[in-house]
């Protein structure tokens, strides 16, 4: 089964915590504190397999997430880190935050690998909280928490030339011919339901990835027949072999048809028609051919769209053709970077920091509770120890330089009313 779009959920690992701890030993009096530091916490990493040509994994396990660092330890001892965990990804993946839509990184080269969810660092131990005035404390912090992201993955295959046509134009014929692929080919519409690659080696040992794509049909760019299916993978194609069929069996005429399947393209991304595009026509062999073939060379050239186009008319059955429609697309693909492969969107995706006057924290009165909510708040309420009276002391403070005690008071709040973080619960004192 080829799957080529998935939604999955990915966990960070969380810091180790921190802990309180002193230097205890026979003969040193006032040891000191020596509380160490929680471990990083596994990342969450996507890296490109070679060996994948398929999102099939991910069709039956959605969620994944990394192992917390360990705590820290007496004596000083830092816990250890936690290793990040990597998960495998065909070339050609585009990865996208599922809630914003943004696009976070567009995988291509074998081996790249792209950070998806950061571990988090781990808590402080008392020891780094030592100072003249406080030279013991009991103050530890917990691990920070490990990023979670819902994404999207969205493989578009990617290929050096793509076959364009109708169904039955004899794409997977062709592909079968020139490669060593064996696609599923039967005398029906749409008889290619998924992408097929093979590699074409020349004599001369050039070589390239040709893929074909399931057929196309009118209203193809409103997602009609296989639609977006289709359309998504001829966008990381270099070079368009676009064949048309030339045995004369069909309703419509071949330039008709030819002109349709552009149209389409121009509505889905108007970027595709600027892409090299070799006419093929096919089905030589059959009898009449010949006379449908010059009747669309002469309606090509009359129309300024296409008069430049190259036409290398072929029989995938004789293999008439086929050796200069090959070599002609080789050097088609030595004339064009290849850097235009990739095209995911005009999207920015890059990380950007903007400034905002807004608090970043909300307040609400539900049932006499002050409820307060707010990423940054709470994040500083997980990494808090609640079971040392200086640990929230410290949280106290941190609440109060955010400026929650004064937005408390100018909401109406008493002495004594119940204030709730997560699951915390504690009272408002003036």
């Amino acid at each position: 089964m080829f799957v080529d779009q998935v939604k999955i959920n990915v966990k960070a690992g969380n810091g180790g915590n921190g802990i309180v701890a002193f230097r205890r030993e026979k003969y040193v009096p006032n040891g000191g504190p020596a509380g160490g530091d929680g471990g990083r916490g596994g990342n969450v990493v996507l890296k490109v397999d070679p060996g994948l040509r398929t999102l099939m994994d991910f069709r039956y396990r959605h969620k994944f997430k990394a192992d917390s660092g360990k705590n820290g330890m007496n004596k000083q001892m830092t816990g250890r880190s936690s290793q990040d965990l990597v998960i495998s990804v065909p070339g050609g993946t585009i990865v996208r935050d599922l809630t914003t839509g943004r696009v976070i990184g567009d995988l291509t080269d074998n081996g790249q690998e792209l950070v998806v969810a950061k571990g988090g660092r781990g808590g402080r131990g008392n020891m780094r909280f030592a100072s003249p005035r406080n030279p013991a404390p009991e103050i530890s912090e917990n691990g920070e928490p490990g990023e979670e992201i819902e994404l999207q993955l969205e493989l578009k295959v990617l290929a050096d030339v793509g076959l364009l046509g109708f169904p039955s134009v004899g794409k997977s014929t062709l592909l079968s011919v020139v490669t060593s692929a064996k696609p599923k080919i039967a005398e029906y519409h749409f008889t290619t339901l998924i992408p097929n690659l093979g590699m074409v080696q020349l004599d001369d040992g050039r070589d390239f990835v040709i893929a074909d794509i399931p057929g196309l049909i009118e209203g193809a760019s409103q997602g009609v027949g296989l639609g977006f299916e289709f359309l998504r993978h001829v966008e990381r194609t270099r070079v368009l072999l676009h064949l048309v069929d030339m045995s004369g069996m069909t309703e419509e005429d071949p330039f008709t048809n030819f002109r349709q399947i552009n149209e389409e393209l121009k509505k889905y991304n108007p970027e595709l028609l600027e892409r090299r595009q070799i006419i093929v026509p096919t089905k030589m062999d059959l009898p009449g051919s010949d006379e449908e073939l010059k009747k669309f060379e002469k309606q090509v050239r009359a129309d300024e769209r296409y008069a430049d186009f190259e036409i290398f008319p072929i029989s995938s059955i004789t293999h008439n053709g086929l050796e200069k429609l090959v070599a002609r697309t080789a050097d088609v693909l030595e004339e064009i970077p290849q850097h235009s492969l990739i095209a995911t969107s005009d999207e920015e995706t890059e990380k950007t920091y903007e400034f905002s006057s807004e608090k970043d924290f909300t307040i609400e009165n539900i049932d006499d509770v002050w409820v307060i909510e707010g990423e940054k708040i709470e994040k500083l309420f997980k990494m808090t120890d609640t079971t040392h009276d200086e640990s929230l002391l410290r949280f106290a403070r941190q609440m109060r330089g955010m400026g929650i005690d004064d937005e408390l008071r100018r909401l109406g709040a008493r002495n004594g009313d119940s204030v709730q973080i997560l699951d915390f619960v504690f009272e408002f004192v003036e």
